[in-house]
């Protein structure tokens, strides 16, 4: 996730540099042809630009509404699974008289989660291996969703912690809550995954986008002459951003700069759980580049 605004508007003009300049060369051609050869065709009428603008506008706005609410809805599910994560642990040590076997599974769980989301093996991060419990990592070592197994154990460690210490059966249903509470979470986060944005609204608006930039010079070579490409340059590289916004935003779970950061927030929970049973834990992950991964 890009934190620094200077970078992110940094970032987006190098991602569209490429298509501008191809854009300002295409611009460019078309002034000479109509200035230099007297191609006199190429002076077009600017309506159709605008209907299909108009049409582009729609379908981007749209889009880029839709991909921000997959990204928001994304974000607040993570913030579900860090609450239910602090709540869980605050739970262990005031129920169950603290067990940091639970707790460190817990902290492993949220990792495990962050890697499952990027169809990862949750086990080749050095961040799960090292804080997962031996017996946990065992037994997720062979499955697809390894989160949910994680959670599985850690309600049977929670039974088990339960009975020997005689807890009261409503107290016990309190910790079996913010379990579920968090398979409910993960499995939201599932769903985001598993359902793409609809390639219909994914796809059209940049097909819509290089359609307008090649015609967008010949409805104002006649009017604007040789600044022709300064002025399509400009227009094409707003409606090229904005394309490229949407895109960026319709996959949070991607390992790009646009995502949500869940490895930085997986170390913020491992960091809130340790602290519960006065556990030495690894450094808050700072930012690179103006960028949160």
């Amino acid at each position: 996730m890009i934190v620094n605004p200077k970078r992110g508007l940094l970032f987006l003009i190098q991602t569209s540099f490429k298509p501008l300049l191809i854009l300002f060369i295409w611009d460019m051609l078309v002034v000479i042809g109509y200035k230099i050869f007297n191609l006199h065709w190429f002076d077009q009428s600017a309506l159709p630009t605008a209907l299909i603008g108009s049409v582009l506008v729609l379908f981007m706005n749209f889009r880029n509404n839709t991909a921000y609410n997959r990204w928001w809805e994304a974000r607040i599910h993570w913030g579900s699974v860090t609450n239910n994560c602090r709540s869980f642990a605050r739970q262990c040590m005031s129920i169950l008289d603290s067990k940091p076997e639970l707790i460190y599974a817990m902290a492993g769980y949220a990792y495990s989660l962050s890697y499952h989301l990027r169809n990862k093996n949750s086990l080749t991060s050095y961040n799960v291996k090292k804080i997962l419990p031996h017996s946990i990592q065992t037994y997720i070592k062979n499955q697809r969703n390894q989160p949910n197994g994680i959670l599985v154990q850690i309600g049977y460690m929670v039974t088990q912690e339960s009975r020997q210490k005689n807890i009261d059966g409503a107290l016990h249903s309190q910790i079996d809550r913010i379990l579920s509470d968090l398979a409910n979470a993960q499995g939201a986060l599932e769903r985001i995954k598993n359902t793409p944005l609809s390639i219909q609204f994914s796809t059209l608006p940049r097909l819509l986008s290089e359609v307008i930039c090649i015609i967008l010079p010949f409805s104002m070579v006649d009017t604007l002459g040789w600044i022709t490409p300064l002025g399509s340059a400009l227009v094409g590289f707003l409606f090229l951003a904005l394309d490229r916004i949407g895109n960026d935003l319709q996959d949070p779970f991607d390992e790009s700069p646009h995502s949500l950061p869940m490895l930085t927030m997986s170390r913020s929970i491992e960091i809130d759980l340790l602290e519960q049973i006065n556990q030495s834990s690894q450094r808050p992950i700072p930012s690179i580049n103006g960028i949160q991964w």
